[in-house]
């Protein structure tokens, strides 16, 4: 059987029955798992609870039937466990894959995942909660089940679904990682660990990005980049009567707003840096311009605006690149304040910010972090004493240039499950694995999706996955194996990503 067989409709029900039988109750057992990221858990081995995710998913990996799959846990000390999957090639050698890789079990499908959540976080519904899974009609709320608890489940659904009507594949790898929202500070280690064993993947597929809608498949073409840390100004070694003090202290509040608006306009958001820019490719522009014609003001409805609040700008185009191709700045975090109920009338000796500072795809990381200590440290106002410690400088990532068969098989896909053409669009946010692999494997294609879509609101409160989206997204990643499959036989998988630049593809390590 080549791609040209493959039968959709055979496909769509095989992975709909899988995910209402095996796939929803297993996701509901695992958002119930407080297996929140290192950085929000510093007591994660003790707590024991990243370990009970792992296996959950490890027994439910070998309970599968896969012939020849191999199953493992890898743990390298003192890092966070991951999930390793070997499933063998089905069906004639992709010859001229094997001309390229060495033996013909070096080229494979690699597909990624993460199993570590974000934290709490406030405002869910009194009849929701992160670690309480509800179903409600076609939507499971729950922290982690779309980011990203679902990805070993889809992927290896989307595998069998190719068995089930005997269509051939490539060897398959299963990357489920433990701590990607703390920036997969453990993966490269793990890469290098297992590169013999993991080949040279010729398609890397990741399924923790997001949807512009759920009406059809969306691929993901750059990830923004991050720097960012805790900005403090201090002005005191203790706090002093306000009415004694203020107006020979400077406050260390208005202080912070000074060195902000160093490299932020406030009236505008825009970024006042013009080494945090980069040049905008003609192919991303034409992507952004398409998806504000599909997705209209869909782009910003989805946020939870209060009533009268508009967004930076008018024109949809240029909310899809300042989310994507421009730089802007989030304070994520802010110490050094008491909460309402305890303010006194104190001039408080410091205040610090959590700055996360978004970068286009090909800004380097690096020279991002060291360009705001630059900025924020010279010249403290008033002498104060101001500290910026850097959390993060990761570079985004720009995808290589596309093959034709993988444009086709994304489209036919999208037409297949959908019936609606693919969509491709940058991502405002970060997928640390994404850099490191482009780096590793040069010449690898990319399939970039998921089911985070429209009010989905993930880290955030009320977060959920959209079951029907899940289902599609595996059946459209059986079919672009599929696709794979056929492709490399035909010779037409080797060296593709390769020859086109389509921009940077360096990637250092940062978290979503």
């Amino acid at each position: 059987m080549d791609d040209s067989q493959f039968e959709p409709a055979r496909v769509e029900r095989f992975v709909s029955e899988k995910w209402d039988d095996d796939i929803v109750p297993q996701l509901v057992e695992y958002i119930r798992i407080p297996n929140k990221s290192p950085m929000f858990d510093t007591d994660w081995v003790q707590h024991g609870y990243m370990d009970d995710a792992v296996r959950l998913m490890e027994s439910w990996a070998k309970a599968q039937s896969v012939p020849g799959m191999t199953v493992e846990v890898v743990r390298l000390e003192g890092r966070t466990p991951l999930i390793f999957l070997d499933i063998p090639a089905s069906g004639p050698t992709a010859g001229a894959s094997a001309a390229v890789a060495g033996t013909p079990g070096d080229d494979c499908v690699l597909l990624y995942g993460h199993l570590d959540k974000q934290p709490e976080m406030t405002g869910w519904d009194d009849d929701l909660g992160p670690w309480k899974p509800v179903l409600k009609g076609d939507k499971l709320f729950g922290r982690g089940g779309a980011d990203d608890g679902y990805a070993i489940f889809g992927s290896l659904a989307a595998i069998q679904a190719l068995k089930e009507q005997g269509a051939p594949h490539a060897r398959c790898v299963v990357l489920i990682e433990a701590c990607e929202e703390s920036g997969s500070y453990d993966l490269p280690a793990y890469v290098d660990h297992l590169a013999d064993r993991i080949g040279k993947p010729s398609l890397v597929v990741c399924l923790d990005s997001g949807c512009g809608n759920y009406d059809q498949l969306w691929c993901t073409t750059s990830l923004r980049g991050l720097a960012g840390g805790n900005l403090t100004v201090k002005v005191l070694d203790e706090g002093v009567h306000s009415g004694d003090a203020s107006g020979m202290v400077p406050s260390s509040f208005r202080l912070l707003r000074q060195l902000l608006s160093r490299i932020e306009d406030e009236n505008t958001g825009r970024i006042l840096l013009d080494g945090l820019f980069a040049d905008i490719p003609a192919d991303r522009l034409a992507q952004a311009k398409r998806v504000a014609e599909v997705l209209g003001t869909a782009i910003y409805d989805k946020f939870p605006f209060l009533p009268g609040m508009t967004p930076m700008a008018d024109d949809l185009t240029e909310l899809v690149l300042n989310r994507t191709w421009r730089p802007a700045l989030s304070i994520t975090g802010v110490d050094g304040i008491p909460p309402l109920a305890s303010a006194g009338n104190v001039l408080r000796p410091h205040t610090s910010v959590k700055l996360s500072l978004r970068l286009p795809p090909t800004v380097d990381g690096k020279r991002a972090g060291e360009l705001l200590q630059e900025t924020l440290l010279r010249d403290p106002p008033n002498g104060a004493k101001v500290t910026l410690d850097l959390e993060k400088a990761a570079t985004g990532w720009n995808a290589p240039a596309m093959a034709t068969w993988l444009e086709h098989a994304i489209n036919d896909a999208s037409q297949a499950f959908y019936n609606r053409p693919a969509m491709y669009m940058g991502e405002g946010g970060s997928i640390p694995f994404m850099g490191m692999l482009g780096e590793k494997f040069p010449g690898a294609q990319f399939m970039i999706t998921g089911v985070l879509g429209p009010h989905s609101n993930a880290h955030g409160p009320n977060e959920f996955l959209h079951i029907p989206m899940g289902k599609r997204v595996t059946a459209s990643v059986a079919k672009v194996i599929a696709a794979h499959h056929a492709a490399s036989v035909r010779g037409e998988t080797t060296g593709s990503a390769v020859a086109a630049d389509s921009g940077d593809r360096h990637g250092d390590h940062g978290c979503c």
